[in-house]
């Protein structure tokens, strides 16, 4: 994954302020621009839901001085977290947790969720927005960063389709609209939608770089097949969101107490 992801580790659509920003500096920003959506300040409690190698709660300590909990399904992901988390000097404001997000209990101030609720499933997606509205206390603000499809496409990938077969089984994706409806009726108020659609395809198309430039490796690693199937799903996905088949919003809501959202009366991040 690192020869493709690059030393963030990051397997998210990126945030670029110009074309010619380097990978990193460009998952650095997405990561500061979706702290400066939630508003952290020190001492906050925020949960990162689908964590994967921990670099959105490491962001979010080390610059926002909050205390964040990070969850995954992965043991892999949880093991590799915990150490940079520790080697950073993070411990003590950083906890990694094998754990579904479902099973999260307690309050936080902001949660963010980037490039995980692809997996929830529409049948799901109601019970996925009123968990989080669950651990969400009065006020705080939840941000929820997805691959979307336009309006009128099938959301769920083609079934044994190429995606589906090789690369992202049984993934969903939504049309924003009903994402903004689901997330609403969950008792969230929605406050702002930003798509970011050209910015995964510059994503993308860095991760093909990457992968072109350990090409040798990552056949050693994974072999010919694997390596030559993920270099035709990154490439045809960049050419895909650039043609607008495919979107990516970022979603940002609140849980309003008695009306009063805590909201800016304009976005100031």
């Amino acid at each position: 994954y690192r020869m493709v992801l690059g030393p963030s580790m990051t397997y998210s659509c990126a945030v670029w302020k110009s074309r010619d920003t380097t990978l990193e500096a460009a998952q650095t920003e997405k990561y500061d621009l979706v702290c400066r959506k939630l508003a952290l300040r020190p001492g906050m409690r925020m949960l990162d839901v689908g964590c994967g190698w921990g670099g959105m709660v490491q962001h979010a300590a080390r610059h926002y001085g909050v205390k964040a909990v990070g969850v995954t399904l992965s043991a892999a992901q949880a093991e590799a977290a915990t150490r940079t988390t520790e080697s950073e000097g993070l411990a003590d404001l950083v906890e990694i947790r094998i754990q579904d997000y479902r099973d999260v209990d307690g309050s936080y101030d902001a949660i963010s969720s980037i490039g995980m609720f692809e997996h929830v499933g529409l049948a799901r997606l109601g019970e996925y927005f009123r968990n989080l509205h669950r651990l969400l206390v009065p006020g705080g603000r939840v941000l929820n960063h997805g691959i979307s499809s336009p309006p009128g496409r099938r959301s769920r990938f083609r079934r044994r389709g190429f995606i589906d077969r090789y690369v992202f089984p049984d993934g969903e994706l939504h049309e924003i609209g009903s994402v903004v409806s689901r997330m609403q009726a969950a008792g969230f108020e929605v406050r702002h939608v930003e798509s970011l659609r050209e910015h995964y395809a510059l994503t993308l198309r860095e991760w093909v770089t990457n992968l072109e430039h350990h090409w040798d490796d990552a056949v050693a690693a994974a072999g010919l097949a694997r390596a030559r199937i993920w270099r035709l799903y990154m490439a045809g996905s960049a050419v895909n969101f650039e043609a607008g088949n495919i979107q990516i919003h970022q979603t940002l809501g609140v849980r309003a107490d008695g009306g009063r959202s805590g909201m800016p009366l304009r976005p100031d991040w």
